[in-house]
């Protein structure tokens, strides 16, 4: 044999071994594996966070709703004093007329002064032609040409209705309505 038969190229076999991974080899167990967090620590801080919010929407909800009734008592009272303070500027605006204020003078006697009169304080000289408000006056404020007030007039009946509440211990100044006795009250037809 010559040299090139002894340098054949080498068969592959016939069954080749498949590749395998290695092995595991077991161990035997020397300490307890590493611990994993518990997963319920987690939803207990969830749910304590889910309540508070909870607890924090209603609280709010009732604070709004309290100062949501604080507030239409006030504007309700606020109404009544605005109402009050209107029924009262009237009853100003009419005893400050002059018809007023001449008709209160004349009942508590006072007299429309004639034509002036002045005196001179260097020498004590009277200059003028008045004479004095020893007379009876010409102006009749109360007479047959006064002109009709209809706040005058309310004016005189509420001083008479205070002077009778005054009389009457307890009694209220306020008008109330008429009792309601047989069902709601309705308008007469024909």
């Amino acid at each position: 044999m010559s040299l090139l038969a002894s340098v054949r190229p080498a068969r592959p076999a016939q069954n080749p071994a498949p590749s395998r991974s290695p092995r595991r080899r077991l161990e035997p167990v020397t300490a307890p594996p590493a611990r994993r967090k518990p997963r319920l620590a987690y939803a207990i801080v969830a749910l304590a966070g889910a309540m508070a919010i909870g607890a924090a929407q209603i609280g709010l909800s009732l604070a709004i709703t309290q100062d949501s009734f604080l507030l239409a008592g006030l504007t309700s009272q606020q109404h009544d004093l605005d109402l009050r303070t209107d029924a009262l500027q009237e009853d100003l605006t009419g005893l400050s007329s002059p018809q007023a204020l001449a008709s209160g003078a004349a009942s508590l006697g006072m007299v429309v002064a004639g034509s002036p009169s002045y005196l001179r304080l260097s020498d004590g000289a009277v200059f003028g032609q008045g004479t004095g408000a020893g007379g009876t006056s010409t102006i009749d404020p109360n007479g047959a040409g006064a002109v009709a007030n209809a706040l005058l007039q309310a004016a005189t009946v509420q001083n008479a209705d205070d002077q009778t509440a005054d009389d009457a211990a307890g009694a209220t100044q306020q008008e109330l309505p008429p009792a309601i006795t047989d069902g709601l009250p309705s308008p007469t037809t024909r």
